[in-house]
């Protein structure tokens, strides 16, 4: 053995005299890494993330019997968010429904490790929204009326909300005009405020606003899918299995409560088909001419 290599294993014995402590086998950790985009303060999503990451690595490191550790990579736009985790930048996600079906049209690759329960239940609602004094009735009653949608990409705000207009009969080209205006909470504030005759939010945030004073009203709600969080293409198959049932045994309310859920379902790509199918019809909603 070359005197190079003897002196690390010296170096150690000396310590080893010196303190008493001989030294031990490194103990095995699995770092992972979370991604997603901050539409708000980067320190604000990581308030937010943080306790329920926490609980997943606590998790994970029962299962595996290995520390687990849990970093966080976020990064600033939508587009941003989701290309992370379909180039393999980061190991899991959480998605909005149809950020999740585009990711999976561009990675293949891409697989649910869980969905969302809110109210114990895989759905929740959208509510197409008018002013609380409005003489509105029905969706059908909507034709020459303005609109206001939340974001182009929302699959609430947009891809169902648009697919319940087509249901009842309306097409862009029936609204006096129309919106996005990105943030559920904008888009109820401004149906409130008159700018706009009616609109699509979320049924947390309309609840929200309502006891706020804002004086808006349901006229139509529809379901949505919850949201799924996603393995990247690639992750080790013990590791993905051991982070799968490690959402699926978190059951820490105060930590989940920053993020608006209560738990975890198991979920698979056909459980956001519904998803799929809106996006489809999408296209229809802007025809000219049917």
């Amino acid at each position: 053995m070359r005197r190079s290599a003897l002196r690390p294993l010296a170096a150690a014995l000396v310590l080893a005299a010196i303190t008493g402590f001989a030294p031990g086998p490194v103990e095995a950790k699995v770092v992972l890494t979370f991604g997603t985009y901050a539409p708000d303060k980067p320190s604000a999503m990581v308030a937010q993330l943080r306790p329920t990451l926490n609980a997943i690595a606590r998790e994970a490191s029962e299962i595996l019997g290995e520390d687990v550790e849990i970093k966080m990579q976020l990064v600033k736009g939508y587009e941003a968010g989701v290309a992370l985790i379909v180039n393999g930048e980061v190991d899991f996600t959480r998605l909005g429904p149809a950020s999740y079906v585009f990711a999976k049209e561009e990675n293949p690759g891409l697989s649910v490790l869980a969905m969302e329960s809110k109210n114990g239940a895989k759905s929740f609602n959208g509510v197409i929204a008018v002013h609380r004094d409005s003489d509105l009735s029905s969706v059908e009653q909507l034709r020459g009326h303005s609109f206001a949608f939340g974001s182009k990409r929302s699959t609430l705000g947009r891809y169902f909300s648009q697919l319940t207009l087509m249901r009842a009969g309306l097409y862009a080209r029936d609204l006096e005009r129309y919106e996005y205006l990105g943030r559920h909470d904008k888009v109820g504030r401004a149906v409130g405020s008159g700018l706009f005759d009616a609109g699509a939010l979320e049924e947390t945030t309309f609840e929200k606003l309502v006891k706020k004073g804002v004086p808006i009203r349901a006229l139509k709600t529809f379901p949505n899918s919850t949201r799924p969080w996603v393995a990247r293409a690639g992750l080790a198959p013990r590791v993905r299995d051991a982070l799968r049932q490690a959402l699926l045994n978190v059951d820490d309310r105060t930590a989940l409560q920053a993020l608006r859920f209560d738990g975890f379902f198991e979920g698979s790509d056909s459980d956001y088909e519904p998803t799929r199918d809106a996006i489809r019809q999408n296209p229809q909603f802007f025809a000219q001419f049917q």
